[in-house]
């Protein structure tokens, strides 16, 4: 230690490091002040932020979606990436097959293996609604019923042959 500091005494203005002549390392300033204790670092876990959607045509899907009441701004059909905010925070987030590959070259689209659900305000909204999707072209998976679980449901799908559900609270939950 004696050694490092006379090394220190004999380098004036060094930032620290090491002596350009010698092996050895030179303290910077930080050891004229007092010590303090070591920082930590928090770790942070991860939050859930966002859902994304893949599609061949951003037009047509963010079509379908403003059927649903999703607010996309004018021009929106235009861009490779669009995103929503929706209650609670959550984004969504739609990405052409384009722009996937603009940074994954090799990204092919696979089959539909999910879908989002979007809560009707009651069971006769979630009648209108699908009989509305079917009849601007949207394919029915299920036509309107009552679930066992307490809830009027009914699926279509979406351009890109996601399922989304529809549905509504039928009973109070328990």
């Amino acid at each position: 230690m004696a050694r490092h500091v006379e090394a220190a005494a004999r380098w004036s203005g060094a930032a620290g490091g090491v002596r350009p002549d010698q092996d050895i390392p030179v303290p910077s300033d930080s050891f004229k002040t007092e010590r303090r204790a070591a920082r930590t670092v928090e770790v942070m876990a991860p939050t859930f932020s966002a859902i994304g959607l893949a599609v061949a045509d951003m037009a047509a899907s963010l079509s379908f979606y403003r059927r649903l009441g999703l607010p996309f701004p004018a021009g929106a059909e235009d861009e490779p990436h669009v995103e929503v905010t929706v209650s609670g925070g959550i984004r969504l987030m739609w990405d052409t097959h384009a722009s996937i590959r603009s940074f994954d070259p090799d990204y092919e689209p696979g089959p539909p293996s999910g879908g989002w659900a979007f809560r009707c305000a009651d069971a006769g909204e979630v009648e209108k609604l699908h009989a509305d999707l079917v009849a601007a072209g949207y394919p029915s998976v299920q036509e309107p019923w009552d679930a066992p679980w307490g809830q009027r449901y009914a699926q279509v799908r979406d351009p890109d042959d996601n399922v989304v559900d529809l549905f509504a609270q039928l009973t109070s939950p328990q």
